[in-house]
């Protein structure tokens, strides 16, 4: 079956449903939680089973879908923030100590509004490192040491990402990187309206088929984790999706074998990207902000 998606969320449900599995896969832990329209769905991997399966990492996989983004009030988009905040914290909380420094990485291109929440992001987070070292008494001890850097894309800089940030690590030692990078997803309806939260690491480029050398334990020798929103789909999914809703009988890998051919599977994104973005980029970094 073809699919393409950075969603543990998807992977599992498309596995499940090509394999017709009623129980939950071997190797895969799974819950859901409901808080008023706010969905989270907590993947775990557990083995080599549920990575082969998947297709990804052992760890940790938080989805967190949100029904409406447009035009929400103040009082949903905090309870949003504390939501993502709450469970950002507690991936944190299981790797590193509540003082220790973390360093934040915005992944993407800028000047590509879907692939720029990384860069917009790191704009507002609250950076803490240099106030620690140079005006140790202006601030409160116990805050934790925060800095950030947005390394741009290979095609801009000619050096790949984990080379930039391998660099900043081996040299200001953090316990720590969260990495924020734009997602590719299977399901129209989590497009600007979900964030996953790994502690897994994260390939730069992956879901558009651009992959990079990873961010991970792997190659930074700390932990890292990932935290995304898709921010774009395959035309194939959409194709399919349509198909599907007018009960046309043609299958995935028909319609995915006829796009290719003719050239046409492109990766697209909504018309109004440019206010989801924000939209987003307000949620992730204030929930940033308050998980530390």
């Amino acid at each position: 079956m073809f699919f393409r998606t950075d969603m543990a969320v998807e992977r599992r449900d498309l596995y499940k449903n090509a394999n017709k599995l009623e129980d939950e896969i071997r190797g895969v832990e799974c819950e859901e939680e409901k808080i008023d329209d706010i969905n989270i769905t907590r993947v775990k991997i557990t083995n080599s089973e549920g990575e082969q399966a998947l297709q990804r990492r052992i760890g940790n996989y938080i989805t967190i879908d949100i029904k409406k983004i447009h035009n929400i009030t103040e009082a949903k988009e905090n309870q949003i923030i504390e939501t993502f905040s709450k469970e950002l914290k507690a991936i944190i909380d299981k790797h590193i100590k509540p003082n220790e420094e973390i360093l934040i990485v915005g992944l993407g291109n800028s000047f590509s509004t879907p692939d720029s929440l990384g860069a917009k992001v790191v704009q507002n987070i609250e950076i803490t490192r240099h106030i620690k070292i140079y005006l140790p008494n202006a601030i409160d001890r116990n805050t934790r040491s925060v800095s950030a850097i947005t390394p741009g894309v290979l095609g801009t800089t000619g050096i790949e990402t984990v080379e930039i940030v391998k660099g900043i690590v081996d040299n200001i030692k953090p316990k720590l990187v969260i990495a924020i990078d734009s997602l590719c997803s299977k399901n129209i309806d989590r497009i600007n309206k979900s964030i996953q939260i790994s502690d897994t690491g994260i390939v730069p480029g992956g879901g558009v088929g651009n992959r990079q050398a990873e961010l991970s334990k792997e190659t930074l020798s700390v932990p890292v984790i990932g935290v995304g929103i898709p921010t774009v789909l395959d035309a194939a999914t959409i194709v399919i999706d349509t198909l599907n809703a007018c009960d046309v009988n043609i299958s995935e890998n028909e319609i995915v074998d006829k796009m290719k051919l003719n050239n046409f599977n492109f990766i697209v994104t909504p018309k109004e990207i440019d206010e989801l973005i924000e939209n987003m980029t307000a949620i992730v970094s204030e929930g940033i902000n308050m998980s530390f």
